[in-house]
């Protein structure tokens, strides 16, 4: 690999961070983009051939993947939810969770609280796919 791709790599690697830190926040592509020191055009094209998908997508998942762990492991409603996570609005939010899991935030719920299991074994298990193919529903 070359100095060049490592370096951008780095630079992803740098605003993906800062998404995973800030998911909650609302984050604008100007931002990412300085974290990443290039232009917001060149940032969501460099970002979905680096990540495969683009930054508002990757942001979106690591959102419903977040509120996925509080629906199961706390009693908030899924208003608190969608709010904690970073979402505006309920109805966006129940689209994109569907979207992403494949089926409604209180269907996801009604599965019950979490099961003690290894974390980096419950992360690899519980994460949505972004390409639709593996829907969380079909995890027991």
């Amino acid at each position: 690999m070359s100095r060049a791709v490592e370096e951008v790599n780095r630079r992803m690697l740098r605003a993906r961070d800062a998404m995973d830190r800030a998911y909650a926040e609302p984050l604008d592509l100007a931002t990412l983009a300085r974290i990443a020191n290039v232009s917001e055009a060149h940032f969501i094209r460099t970002f979905r051939a680096t990540f495969g998908e683009t930054p508002h997508r990757y942001l979106q998942r690591r959102r419903v993947e977040r509120a996925m762990f509080l629906l199961r492991a706390t009693n908030r409603s899924v208003t608190d939810v969608c709010l904690d996570v970073g979402f505006t609005s309920l109805g966006t939010f129940s689209r994109i969770f569907r979207d992403i899991v494949g089926e409604a935030p209180t269907t996801y719920r009604e599965r019950g609280p979490i099961v003690a299991v290894p974390t980096c074994f419950a992360m690899a298990w519980t994460r949505p796919s972004s390409f639709g193919e593996a829907k969380a529903r079909d995890i027991v």
